[in-house]
């Protein structure tokens, strides 16, 4: 019962923002009958569809014709977050733009009309009466701002959605970041691990995908790979090709992979021995023993539901404590959890640094950390916006990333 509550909330709350927007960008701005107005409003029908049969289409289409709906429905869900901020401060100019074309600078003040009309005891009596803009005018005058604030609106959403999809579909660039480890030995100053998360490859985001991030990761020379979960969008039937330029890694450490939540939504298990034919090491509740520091990882929260979630113990309960070591998992939200084993770095994603701004508001209610190295107790926590898109491939005030972690040791 409270699904199907939930349900008719979310519709309804869709349908008044659509309503909203088309009263904004087509009712107001167009005379009923034209051709605006008629397209307009189909398009106001037809988007919202289109953008929720993308969002549930995953599961029953297959990945050709998901594609058909992921570009304009994912899309649309971007431009109209933007297209509704905007609007919103419309509604805050608008009363000031009504002001500005009724008595633009410079304009003088119309002289008072003098009226003659009887007075208390019959006699005439001169009133004066400012003299109003004829109704046809006045009309004119809304319609003008009405359309102003519109094409301002589209402009800014087109604007904005249109450079967040460049910065994703270019790939993600390089960022640098050192943390300093306590428990690290000397040899190992400077040791770097390439920390990528989130590609999301799907039915936007596919194998020319993979491989830039393969020619970013190879071109930066680290000496480990670390992928960090939501490799995936879908089954290894379908993507499977699209994840293949992977086998193309080149570290002195080898490629490692933890499952992020979205592997669970198709098929975790196939996935993990997918990437192992590839050629990178997955860590599940696992850990292996580096020269200079122990690498482990954890399976998602996400498994939990399947008996196969987070298990510190397998991972790190009978390591030595004495060495440093490194903790691959999806989520920050584990942070707790590797404070308590004594980890000394962990390295996530999940977040996507919020995405689209502002995102980044709701991302930090429900994570310690949205983006960047923080300090928990003794344990550092990194975490990377990650190097694709889920949902609308655009990215505002998140750009995507791979980050190079260089560690530090404190005895250098």
């Amino acid at each position: 019962m409270m699904i199907v509550v939930l349900l008719v909330v979310g519709l309804g709350v869709v349908g008044l923002v659509h309503w909203y927007v088309w009263r904004r960008m087509v009712r107001d701005v167009s005379r009923a009958g034209g051709w605006y107005r008629r397209v307009g409003t189909g398009l106001a029908v037809v988007l919202p569809v289109v953008s929720v049969a993308a969002l549930v289409g995953g599961r029953a289409l297959p990945l050709a014709a998901e594609r058909w709906l992921a570009w304009p429905g994912y899309l649309w869900l971007a431009v109209l977050l933007y297209l509704v901020l905007a609007l919103l401060v419309g509604e805050l100019v608008r009363p000031l733009l009504r002001r500005w074309v009724r008595r633009p600078a410079g304009q003088p003040v119309p002289e008072p009309v003098a009226v003659t009309v009887g007075g208390p005891v019959g006699g005439p009596v001169a009133v004066a009466v400012e003299e109003e803009a004829p109704p046809v005018v006045e009309a004119s005058r809304r319609l003008f701002v009405a359309r102003a604030v519109a094409v301002a609106a589209g402009g800014v959403a087109a604007g904005v959605v249109g450079n967040g999809a460049y910065g994703v579909l270019r790939g993600p660039r390089l960022k640098q970041v050192t943390v300093p480890l306590a428990r690290l030995p000397r040899a190992a100053h400077g040791y770097r691990i390439a920390v990528v998360s989130d590609i999301h490859l799907g039915p936007i985001l596919g194998r020319s995908h993979t491989r830039r991030i393969v020619d970013t990761i190879n071109g930066a020379q680290p000496d480990l790979v670390a992928i960090v979960g939501d490799l995936v969008d879908g089954s290894v039937p379908d993507l499977g090709p699209a994840a293949e330029p992977l086998a193309g890694l080149r570290s002195r450490d080898g490629s490692f992979f933890v499952t992020g939540n979205h592997e669970y939504f198709s098929g975790a298990a196939p996935w993990v021995e997918f990437v192992r034919e590839l050629g990178v090491h997955p860590l599940e509740n696992a850990r292996t023993e580096l020269p200079y520091f122990d690498l482990a990882g954890v399976n998602d929260i996400a498994g939990t539901a399947e008996g196969h979630g987070p298990d510190y113990a397998r991972a790190l309960g009978d390591r030595d404590r004495s060495r440093a070591s490194v903790l691959l998992a999806h989520q920050p939200v584990t942070i707790h959890d590797s404070v308590r084993w004594g980890v000394d770095l962990q390295l996530s994603g999940h977040t996507h640094g919020g995405q689209l701004w502002p995102g980044n508001y709701v991302a930090a209610l429900a994570n310690p950390t949205v983006a960047g190295l923080d300090r928990y107790g003794d344990t550092q926590l990194y975490v990377t916006r990650g190097a694709g898109a889920w949902g609308p491939p655009v990215r505002v005030g998140a750009p995507s990333d791979i980050t190079i972690v260089t560690l530090a040791s404190k005895q250098a």
